[in-house]
């Protein structure tokens, strides 16, 4: 198929790629290359296939492990890792104060942090509140209190809901930055048992793989987005790859069996493209070290171009 047959019906986007390569949020190493890896793959070229203009911003200077110390035992570079997500969080505001569209590549799933807060200040300036759609085979929604490893990878969802870290919730002094009843969750199958109880404190929708099974991945995929965007804006998509089964996306930090098949990850990213209120774009956890031929990435690339637009027909 041809990049014009590819590109009909697609309405045009100003894209900004901006690479997050942080692996400070968890323990296994390689998530740092993520973003060149799905770079290799691809993205920028077969999203201009598609007709949109994409500027590729670099990546964020993080820092790296081996010239820090982990600090707090139960949240792991915390320090490191706010710094981080505020420098992003503030070039994410200047992406959509620039009529563009931010597509950040990670980097481990901290990062979502501050995605998200930039996101939320922009439209909270416009008195809008965000939509959040968090595609991932975990709930990300640890504290220092609760978390069993103290890796902060394990928190951002906890962040941006205001409870805790205080440091990564705190950016841009105000918390929280969606609130409960616009947060869905899709595709869980793997949850610590403090987290269930922080779930529920918190008030949020969750869609596990069990109801993707019952329900089909369409019936889910339409009562996500009607949840994150019922009075919004729109909605941030964040992404973690593994949420995809480990036998199509094998380079992730933390697999867990029973993940989404490629066609119901297609879909699920093809059904978001329709509904037009995608307002940001993260995808994180790629590990190359131990991934099989950059599939993972490739994966990923593919995906992202689901999400916005790409059709079979």
């Amino acid at each position: 198929m041809t990049a014009l047959a590819t590109s009909i019906n697609i309405v045009p986007k100003k894209i900004r790629v901006i690479g997050v390569p942080l692996d400070l949020g968890q323990s296994r190493r390689g998530v740092d290359m993520g973003p060149s890896a799905v770079r290799v793959a691809g993205l920028e070229a077969r999203l201009e296939q598609l007709g949109h203009v994409v500027e590729d911003a670099g990546n964020i200077t993080v820092a790296i492990a081996e010239q820090k110390k982990e600090g707090d035992p139960h949240a792991k570079y915390l320090k490191e890792i706010t710094a981080t997500c505020t420098k992003q969080a503030e070039l994410v505001l200047k992406t959509l104060e620039a009529g563009k569209v931010p597509l950040v590549l990670g980097g481990d799933h901290s990062v979502a942090a501050g995605t998200v807060s930039g996101v939320a200040e922009f439209y909270r300036k416009q008195s809008q509140k965000i939509g959040l759609i968090w595609i991932d085979a975990h709930t990300d929604i640890n504290t220092p209190d609760s978390s069993p490893s103290g890796n902060v990878h394990g928190m951002p969802l906890a962040a941006i809901m205001g409870l805790g870290p205080v440091e990564l919730a705190n950016i841009f002094n105000f918390s929280p930055k969606v609130a409960s009843e616009n947060c869905v969750l899709v595709g869980v199958r793997d949850i610590d048992a403090i987290e269930k109880e922080n779930v529920r404190r918190a008030g949020i929708d969750v869609f596990t793989m069990r109801d993707i099974d019952e329900r089909g991945m369409r019936t889910v995929m339409e009562e996500a987005l009607r949840i994150a965007g019922r009075g919004t804006a729109g909605y941030h998509v964040s992404l973690d790859m593994d949420w995809v089964d480990p036998e199509d996306a094998p380079g992730v930090g933390t697999p867990v069996r029973g993940g989404a098949t490629y066609r119901e990850a297609h879909l699920a990213m093809e059904i978001i493209a329709d509904h037009g209120r995608m307002l940001s774009f993260e995808i994180v956890e790629v590990n190359p070290v131990i991934d099989e031929h950059n599939r993972t990435a490739d994966l990923a690339v593919e995906l992202s171009l689901s999400a916005f637009g790409k059709k079979i027909l």
